[in-house]
């Protein structure tokens, strides 16, 4: 019989934590769901990253893109301290049964608390109480198996600022076509 001494088997667990760790750092992040039309109403200052408070089935549903932030906002309150996703429609998990059934799906529109070191939140706080600003859902994504949701103070823009913004960006994108097709 071949023994092993404490401190050998405990750098044998050290290596093959790691490796494990390794493989599932490896796994690209699954779906990235992007709210592209906070981008055009609003322009975006500060940004967080989140991580959001999820059922099972849910969490299936966002690994498989079912999720809708057009329509989604936050709300960061101080007392109690805590962040809150309003709005943001995560359907349900078809194989997971019906919504209100024995498996209990959630509701698809429910309040989410989402996750985050109090002194981001009363950051956000403050800036959500100056007057033209809100708190907007960018991203929602998986980073090392868990949900997060990248959140940004947004400042609203005019129809004029809308536009000025696209006209902007359609410049940005000829002047970069002008520069490939010159280096070609």
């Amino acid at each position: 019989m071949h023994h092993i001494s404490e401190s050998e088997a405990a750098t044998r667990a050290r290596a093959n934590n790691a490796a494990v760790a390794k493989k599932k750092n490896d796994k690209p992040d699954d779906r990235l769901i992007e709210n592209r039309r906070a981008r055009y109403d609003y322009e975006i200052g500060e940004t967080v990253e989140c991580g959001i408070k999820l059922y099972g089935p849910e969490v299936k549903s966002v690994r498989a893109g079912l999720v809708s932030l057009a329509e989604g906002y936050v709300r960061a309150e101080v007392s109690p301290t805590r962040l809150t996703l309003h709005g943001v429609n995560i359907a349900g998990y078809g194989p997971a049964g019906p919504v209100g059934g024995q498996n209990r799906q959630a509701d698809p529109i429910r309040t989410r608390p989402l996750l985050a070191h109090k002194n981001e939140i009363n950051k956000l706080w403050k800036a959500q109480q100056i007057k033209g600003n809100t708190l907007v859902p960018l991203k929602v994504y998986f980073k090392n198996g868990y949900a997060k949701c990248l959140i940004g103070v947004g400042t609203g823009r005019k129809t004029g600022d809308k536009r000025a913004a696209i006209r902007e960006r359609e410049m940005k994108r000829d002047i970069d076509r002008a520069m490939t097709k010159r280096k070609a």
